[in-house]
């Protein structure tokens, strides 16, 4: 079955898809996806976001510091990321947040990165990609100092409790879903994705990890969130083609894309 679709989180330009982009994003365009977000997690990858999307209409880029690259951000990286999203194919700030479980940067100077990178957010009146591993407590002590998100924000890969998540929507944030929801110990985001209505979801692939059964292990692609898509509607008891068609809107309303 063929859908209408956007993959809300992809990294193309990682080097597993070196020399074959454009069979790439064809085959994407051949399977339904009609917009890839991808998205950035430093200065050079955003810099390669923004290329893709200039060379590919289908594609939108996000730029931001992850925080695995936290301890490497420059003075003067805010203006850097402000200047890349001044392209009109920038479509969010991201991906940015907190992960203590690899703690590849000091903790602190994650905390810092990233309550700058949301007010840089908020002062572009962009929406920002949120990146969030074991951290959950300092995340929500930090972004509950920001007004609510009017601009605009999404946790990726959402793998929390159905408590939290819960208390993410009604703060505003929306929730992506991705591969993982395929696997079968995913048993607290399979709640989430059966308490939280599709109003507050996007999916993604996060491709080329986190690939989704049945091809997990493999490398993933943009046009795989067809599966991340058919598992959430299993889940609900719904048509694949209903959760299709509102996780589209969903992303082209959160990224202001104005696809028709």
């Amino acid at each position: 079955m063929r859908y209408k679709m956007i993959d809300s989180h992809c990294h193309m330009e990682n080097p597993k898809y070196q020399g074959n982009v454009d069979d790439l994003i064809r085959d994407c365009v051949d399977e339904g996806i009609i917009a890839m977000v991808n998205t950035g997690y430093d200065i050079p990858s955003s810099k390669q976001s923004i290329l893709l999307s200039e060379k590919y209409e289908q594609v939108y880029a996000t730029v931001g510091i992850h925080p695995h690259d936290a301890k490497e951000s420059q003075q003067g990286y805010l203006n850097q990321l402000g200047d890349l999203s001044k392209n009109s194919k920038v479509v969010a700030i991201g991906e940015i947040g907190l992960d203590y479980y690899y703690d590849l940067s000091p903790r602190e100077t994650q905390k810092m990165v990233f309550a700058q990178q949301l007010s840089l957010s908020f002062d572009l009146k962009k929406p920002f990609v949120i990146h969030q591993r074991d951290a959950m407590g300092d995340m929500l002590s930090i972004i509950d100092d920001f007004p609510n998100p009017i601009n605009g924000g999404v946790f990726h890969c959402y793998s929390g409790s159905l408590e939290t998540a819960k208390e993410l929507v009604k703060k505003g944030y929306m929730l992506s879903i991705g591969g993982p929801i395929t696997f079968k110990n995913a048993k607290k985001t399979v709640e989430v994705v059966k308490n939280i209505p599709l109003e507050y979801l996007l999916v993604e692939t996060d491709c080329p990890y986190l690939t989704p059964e049945p091809y997990r292990g493999k490398l993933n692609y943009p046009y795989y969130v067809k599966y991340v898509i058919e598992k959430i509607a299993q889940i609900k008891g719904v048509e694949p083609e209903e959760v299709a068609a509102k996780t589209t809107t969903n992303a082209n309303k959160f990224f202001r894309l104005g696809l028709k």
